[in-house]
């Protein structure tokens, strides 16, 4: 597995990626890159979460290769079909999927690919939810920055 840390103005991100594809992105927080030089699917990885940082509206163009349950992967690609400054709500997506909502937050929760994946963009039908498996705190004013990066105020 090759890895990469990013610096964002919204987070430090951990990106792992196996056999040319991206396994996981992870918040990270007290770890420093060595500066070293990147090329491949990591130097792609690390462009596209950089122009994604300048322009709200850049679409994400990378192999991915998140694992998870049949189930998991169809909450996955709903997530990877909402367009950026748009949200969904987790009924939205459980109503689509013939789900509840609650087993689309628990999908939504296990995203190995945060961020390309954009969980971010579904919220909760009283306000913003959840992020990464917290219900307030750090990941909850993460998700905030990126909605309101890409115009969406909850």
């Amino acid at each position: 597995m090759k890895s990469l840390l990013i610096h964002t103005p919204f987070t430090q991100l951990k990106v792992n990626c196996l056999d040319d594809a991206v396994f996981s992105v992870d918040f990270v927080e007290d770890e420093y890159a060595s500066v070293m030089a990147v090329s491949g699917i990591l130097q792609e990885v690390k462009d596209q979460i950089l122009q994604y940082c300048h322009s709200a509206d850049f679409q994400f163009d990378l192999a991915l290769s998140p694992q998870g349950t049949d189930f998991q992967q169809r909450v996955w690609q709903c997530l990877i079909a909402i367009p950026a400054g748009q949200v969904r709500t987790y009924g939205d997506i459980a109503a689509e999927l013939g789900s509840s909502p609650r087993a689309v937050g628990n999908a939504c929760r296990a995203n190995p690919i945060p961020l390309i994946i954009p969980c971010h963009r579904v919220v909760s039908r009283a306000g913003i939810g959840g992020f990464a498996g917290d219900i307030s705190g750090g990941k909850v004013k993460l998700k905030q920055r990126l909605l309101r990066h890409e115009g969406v105020e909850i």
